[in-house]
């Protein structure tokens, strides 16, 4: 009996580590970007019915665990109030830094609102570089401007 989505979360770490499946060749089969299949693997997107019977049978998950799949999450995934993950702990350390910026940049450009993160694209990729190769991230939101009433 499966009680919490983290645990379909860790089924398909499991399958995804003892398959040796990259991230790229599911959201393939699941017809979305990678970076968004990611995220409804790691259990913060809720997959259709078509999406999660693809995954399910990626994973060699149960009926119940594909079940599971199609629930709405409880979104941030996070253990702790600051990440101690080095990698995650660096974005941290990046809106604590450039928070202010991006908002004041943001603001200056679209006036008073917020960048959606519902209506939202991202892109990872790799770019070459002779120094070390840089990691190359696209945000894209769509920009909400704060009503007046």
């Amino acid at each position: 009996m499966i009680s919490s989505r983290t645990q379909v979360t860790e089924m398909i770490v499991s399958a995804k580590v003892r398959k040796g499946l990259k991230w790229a060749d599911v959201a393939e089969k699941v017809g979305m970007a990678k970076e968004w299949t990611t995220a409804a693997c790691l259990g913060q997107m809720q997959l259709s019915k078509e999406q999660a019977a693809v995954v399910g049978e990626i994973f060699e998950l149960s009926d119940e665990a594909i079940a599971w799949l199609q629930i709405v999450p409880y979104k941030g995934s996070l253990p702790t109030a600051v990440p101690t993950d080095p990698l995650i702990y660096r974005w941290y350390e990046l809106v604590n830094v450039y928070g202010t910026t991006i908002k004041e940049l943001i603001h200056e450009e679209f006036g008073d609102g917020i960048m959606s993160a519902i209506d939202f694209s991202m892109d990872i990729q790799r770019q070459a570089d002779a120094k070390g190769d840089r990691v190359n991230v696209v945000l894209s939101g769509k920009f909400l401007p704060y009503k007046s009433y």
